[in-house]
């Protein structure tokens, strides 16, 4: 250090004498203060007493140099021992170094085994930057004495170094990559003020670590410790633990090596292909980040070639200069070693073009490109001060294909990498947030490329997170600087960045949203209220006490005209104990028309028309964000029919979709506009659809009229069965038969009654009864079309094996698993599979969305079995039109083969026909009639069960008049409205008749 006035010395006096000299030193009091009082170290025996004590010495030196001599302990001669006992000096030594600058403040610094007291640290600066978070080693003092440093307290006496109260330790300290790194500080002394640092490699000064995605801090009775998880080269460095105890500012470090892997190494060509004849000589390279092991690199093959390296922007690159081309497709080896490692070794493939070969021209548009393999990628690097590779195909009729960068400009993503690192735990939030913000409007002005609008928009996602999480207040002009980036995003061209950028993540626009959603609700209360407008973004944020207006109105002058509305018995229940109502409102031009095309329940797959806004309202009371309230929203003036939706992140694995949940369009009373209701707070907007499903009252009167007769029809049914069972049960075929109708009335009852009371229930995935309610309906109507296919099974069984009986026992079961548990499946996949995806239900409605995949696994099972019953109907026909003589007399056989026939001439057009036009119902653009002929052949189906299954089957009907009328019934029949054919009975009859 440079000094402009005389240099001063503190010394440190070793006396020996009575204790009682201690208490009677002048120099004490200037010299320690509270930090600095008293003896340092006490050493006592029977005849005298060694004391250290400092005493404030000022020594002006003419030359400003310090004498050699000073510099080193100065021993004195001992007191004779017929000496009186008084004070001895014995020898003095060198604690505190002060040099004054100019301006009359000393800077003062500590030699070795000394230093600052605490709370001299606490009330003075520090010579270098606050940021060195050094033990306290040099303060800067205004008045003309300053303190002097303490000694450390005494360790080993073999040593002679100070006792650390701490042992740092750690797991090990060469760290592989994906690996997890431990710390752990071991403390014998209580310690105050913990923090965790890390200093990369070549750079000066430490970063603060705080608890993030990758890092966490535990702390207990006695230890501390830090984890680090996924470990790379960007955590490879110095790791620092800076504590207070006894006293003193205490620093423990560990140096943490971490080994590359292969996608550290950049290559510059991957591939090339290269023609020996026009480029004898070619140079690859390959380059590694900068970190604190040494790595070396050998080239595989090299003869004939020239190695060198040199380090750019951070990164030490290899390059092998190929003088001579080879004969054949070589591949190279970029060969990384670094002591005690395995090598790293890194291929790079060459294919030499041979005569005869279909080749690319060589191509100096924009960029050079030399001559290329047909088939291959062609490499350049990009642009000074841009970082990646641009790539060009070579088709295989030697044409060149279009040009892929991936180049992203080196400061933006030095921007990226700070953000990433911030929510990964590594610096001062409060702090760099700010600084980065304030950066991007002028690397959103520069974007050029896709590479540049994806790396600009994932910094804007990684300080959202960062901000939410550490709860951090942005002052105005860090949000101007937010809005004014956000400005440029939307106005970037769509063609050229927006279209590629979302060809690699389709999902772009919704992280751009989610982040902006974020970062505009943590303005600083003191800044409110706030209004900024850009030609797309205008942001109003209000704040409210304790008292505020019945109701929150804002209007936005864009085109169409926007309003919202929060009425006041919303925020009532947020005002309490004097909490702050902060309500921001922000509107973002063009932003709906760059998400993706991604609907959720009750919207469909359809392309929907956007008014070109999306309105963005959050509310904050403290720093709590709440979601739900009421807001009434006024879109103005719309074409074809509106969708009230908000953006819902959770969609789609994420990426994010329209949701119709919780809001609902409302007839303006004034104007033709969209007036939307919703019950939440986030980011709104409006679909218009020009084809809108037909909503006809006659439609839902007639539904509930079906239902209700069909209900009634089903338990009509169940008191037929009541009176005539055991009569119509007497044979194994006839209870198997009748067994399957009976549960199929069962199901059907229960789900027709489930589904006439659904709509009394709360709609929406949210709603448990509307959920169960839903999956109940799914499962009852899948099981009575089971149920009917069981009965269709017993049928082909019987047209196949006439004389083969079926045992009660077994069939039965079967046929339960085959009635309940296989509906059951199929009802539980599809909860579990559609409704995390929100298209499990019907928008409005608790029944199964009809524009998803939810819905089709009803319908495709129901057809199956449609498909069932028709195979078993054309093994009928078969059977009755080539009869077999060792099955029985065919008359019987075509007899009893023609009920089947009539049976199922009934009931597949009944359960078969009802669901091919509910899929009809499906399509755009269709009519009213398929979907009121759907209404009746479904809501009917327990009338035509009613009189087709139970009625007109002949021993129902004999069983029937012979309870209520008393008439004798005939002793063989054969229904003509059954699936039992008999024949088993009629066979022994027409053998006695024969005989």
């Amino acid at each position: 250090m440079v000094c402009s006035a005389a240099p001063l010395l503190l010394l440190a006096l070793p006396l020996v004498g009575s204790p009682v000299v201690q208490a009677s030193q002048p120099g004490q009091s200037q010299a320690g203060g509270k930090s600095g009082s008293g003896p340092l170290l006490d050493q006592e025996s029977e005849a005298e007493e060694s004391v250290l004590v400092s005493v404030y010495v000022h020594l002006d030196f003419s030359d400003k140099t310090w004498p050699p001599a000073v510099s080193r302990t100065l021993d004195l001669p001992a007191a004779s021992a017929s000496s009186a006992p008084r004070p001895l000096l014995t020898g003095l030594r060198l604690t505190t170094e002060c040099h004054v600058n100019h301006e009359g403040y000393f800077y003062c610094a500590c030699l070795s085994g000394y230093q600052w007291n605490t709370s001299i640290c606490l009330h003075h600066p520090p010579c270098q930057s606050p940021h060195n978070h050094q033990p306290c080693g040099c303060l800067i003092f205004s008045h003309p004495e300053p303190g002097y440093c303490q000694l450390l307290p005494p360790g080993s006496p073999v040593t002679c170094l100070p006792a650390v109260p701490g042992i740092l330790s750690l797991n090990s300290q060469l760290q592989m990559p994906g690996d997890t790194l431990s710390l752990t500080l071991l403390l014998s002394q209580e310690a105050t003020d913990l923090s965790w640092f890390l200093r990369h490699p070549r750079s000066p000064s430490p970063i603060l670590l705080q608890p993030g995605t990758q890092v966490s801090v535990t702390s207990s009775q006695g230890q501390a410790a830090l984890s680090i998880t996924n470990m790379s080269s960007h955590w490879a460095g110095e790791y620092m633990s800076c504590f207070e105890a006894q006293g003193f500012r205490w620093s423990l470090h560990k140096v943490v090596k971490v080994t590359l892997k292969a996608t550290d190494v950049a290559r510059l060509p991957v591939r090339l292909s290269i023609s020996c004849a026009t480029s004898p000589g070619f140079q690859l390279s390959c380059c590694i980040p900068s970190t604190n092991l040494v790595y070396t690199v050998a080239w595989s093959p090299g003869e004939g070639s020239r190695a060198f390296s040199f380090n750019e922007s951070g990164s030490e690159c290899f390059v092998l200069a190929v003088q001579r081309c080879p004969a054949a497709d070589t591949t190279y080896t970029c060969d990384l070693q670094s002591p005690g490692l395995a090598p790293l070794r890194v291929p790079i493939y060459i294919t030499i073009i041979q005569d005869g070969d279909i080749t690319c021209p060589e191509d100096f548009s924009v960029l050079t490109w030399n001559v290329t393999k047909a088939g291959h990628v062609a490499q350049a690097p990009c642009p000074e001060s841009k970082r990646g590779t641009v790539r060009r195909l070579c088709r295989a009729d030697g044409v060149w294909g279009p040009i892929n960068s991936s180049c992203t400009d080196t400061r933006l993503l030095a921007l990226f990498a700070r953000a990433k690192l911030l929510q990964a735990g590594q610096g001062r939030p409060a702090e760099e947030v700010p600084q980065i913000l304030a950066q991007l409007p002028g690397q959103a002005a520069e974007a050029s490329s896709p590479s540049d609008l994806l790396i600009l928009l994932s910094t804007m996602k990684y300080l959202a997170n960062v901000v939410a999480k550490a709860r951090i207040q942005l002052d105005r002009s860090v949000l101007k600087n937010l809005l004014i980036t956000t400005d440029k995003v939307l106005d970037m061209d769509t063609g050229s960045l927006w279209t590629l950028a979302q060809a690699r993540k389709p999902w772009a626009g919704s992280t751009l949203l989610l982040a902006v959603e974020t970062l505009v609700c943590s303005l600083r209360p003191q800044d409110q209220p706030f209004a900024f407008s850009l030609p797309n973004v205008l942001l109003q944020s209000q704040l409210f006490g304790p008292t505020f207006p019945a109701d929150y109105s804002i209007s936005f002058s864009t085109q169409p005209p926007l309003q919202a509305q929060i009425p006041g018995h919303s925020l009532a229940p947020l005002v309490r104990n004097g909490t702050e109502i902060s309500i921001t409102s922000l509107v973002l031009r063009k932003l709906d028309h760059l998400l993706p095309s991604n609907y959720g329940q009750g919207l469909g797959d359809s392309l929907y028309a956007t008014p070109g806004l999306v309105l963005v309202i959050s509310i904050m009371a403290g720093d709590r964000a709440f979601s739900q309230g009421e807001v009434i929203m006024n879109f103005g003036n719309t074409d074809g029919s509106p969708h009230c939706v908000f953006w819902d992140h959770s969609l789609f694995q994420g990426k994010g979709g329209w949701s119709k949940e919780g809001c609902q369009a409302q007839a303006a009373s004034a104007s033709p506009t969209a007036r939307c209701l919703c019950q939440h707070f986030t980011a709104f907007s409006v679909l218009m659809s020009p084809h809108a499903a037909p909503e006809e009252p006659a439609l839902a009167l007639l539904t509930q009229v079906g239902l209700g007769a069909s209900i009634l029809a089903l338990l009509m049914c169940l008191g037929v069965y009541r009176l005539v069972w055991r009569v119509v049960v007497r044979n194994k075929v006839a209870y198997f038969r009748h067994a399957a109708l009976l549960n199929m009335v069962l199901c059907l009852l229960a789900a027709d009654t489930c589904f006439l009371g659904a709509p009394l229930l709360p709609p929406g995935p949210r709603s448990p009864l509307c959920l169960a309610a839903a999956f109940l309906c799914h499962f009852l109507y899948l099981a009575t079309f089971f149920w009917m296919l069981a009965q269709a099974l017993v049928l082909a069984h019987q047209l196949l094996f006439v004389f083969h009986q079926l045992p009660k026992h077994r069939v039965l079961p079967l046929m339960v698993l085959l009635g309940y548990l296989c509906p059951l499946g199929f009802a539980g996949v599809t909860l579990g599979l559609y409704l995390p995806q929100g298209q499990y239900l019907r928008e409005g409605e608790c029944w199964l969305d009809g524009k998803g995949g939810a819905f089709y696994t009803f319908v495709g099972p129901v057809l199956a079995i449609v498909g069932v019953n028709g195979l078993v109907l054309a093994m009928a026909l078969l059977k009755l039109l080539r009869p077999s003589l060792s099955e029985g007399p065919p008359a019987e056989k075509r007899q009893a083969l023609l009920g089947v026939i009539k049976a199922l001439l009934i009931l597949t057009p009944i359960f078969g026909l009802t669901w091919g036009l509910g899929l009809a119902t499906l399509l755009e653009e269709v009519s009213t009639i398929p979907h009121y002929i759907f209404t009746i052949l479904n809501t009917f189906q327990g009338v035509f069960i009613l009189l087709f299954g139970c009625l007109m089957d002949r021993k129902v009907q004999e069983a029937l008049r012979k309870r209520f009328c008393h008439a004798q019934a005939p002793n063989t029949t054969i229904s003509l409205a059954t699936n039992e054919s008999y024949i088993l009975e009629h066979s022994k009859g027409g053998s006695d008749t024969a005989r």
